[in-house]
């Protein structure tokens, strides 16, 4: 670790330089992602749209409901564009008070990631999204017709995809507490009944009130985090030895 400690005004400079990259990065990301706007709509609420068969379009009720739908499309691309930016920015605010040898994983870091994010996302987009918005759409009859408005099946798609993304960043978080010294991967293994049961109650507070996205985002979280004990298990020699 570095042998001397930066005072707080210091690390809120530099907090705040790498919170204006990451923003930076996202924005730039954004004016790339503007000109393929509609491409993106259209592909993120393909499940939704193909949920409804032959009705299959979406309502935008107020004047400006097209535009800003479609910017936040813009937005989300920008945001996805930009993650090895931001996990970068993240990891060298993160990395000076790591030890020389843990220093060296920021590119795996990054990638890995990066990667997570993305395979959580996809995940949820090929396997869990159809069946959401089927599972929705099984709810019309003849009393009743859905006719779903571009927002709010943007904000719903957008809350899935930022949390199966998201909830895929497990192995990281689980790394990093062993890394810090916060815990133990014997620590971490031992809780393994804890993580079942947080990782059911997170699935229920990031995705809707449905069984089926609940139970397949809590399953791979599960899974995650085993995964993540594995790989503190493996860099827990190397911290000892850089120490």
């Amino acid at each position: 670790m570095q042998d001397q400690a930066l005072p707080l005004t210091a690390h809120l400079a530099e907090l705040r330089s790498r919170i204006f990259k990451i923003l930076v990065a996202v924005l730039l990301g954004t004016v790339a992602a503007w000109a393929f706007k509609e491409e993106i709509f259209g592909y993120l609420l393909r499940p939704a749209t193909q949920a409804l068969g032959e009705q299959g379009t979406l309502q935008a009720i107020a004047p400006t409901e097209i535009f800003f739908t479609y910017l936040k499309s813009a937005l989300l691309a920008g945001f996805v564009l930009a993650l090895p930016v931001i996990f970068w920015q993240i990891w060298a605010f993160v990395a000076p008070g790591l030890y020389p040898g843990e220093r060296k994983v920021a590119i795996p870091f990054v990638i890995a990631s990066t990667l997570l994010f993305g395979g959580g996302a996809v995940f949820g987009y090929i396997v869990v999204f159809p069946l959401v918005y089927e599972f929705f759409a099984g709810f019309s009859s003849e009393f009743v017709e859905s006719a779903w408005t571009m927002r709010e099946v943007f904000a719903l798609t957008t809350r899935l995809f930022l949390a199966f993304g998201t909830g895929f960043e497990l192995p990281v978080v689980v790394f990093f507490l062993s890394l810090a010294g916060i815990t133990t991967p014997r620590q971490l293994l031992g809780g393994a009944k804890y993580a079942v049961l947080g990782s059911f109650v997170l699935a229920a507070v990031l995705t809707p009130p449905d069984v089926v996205s609940q139970v397949l985002l809590a399953g791979p979280l599960v899974l995650l985090y085993l995964v993540g004990v594995g790989v503190a298990y493996l860099f827990t020699p190397k911290r000892d030895e850089a120490s």
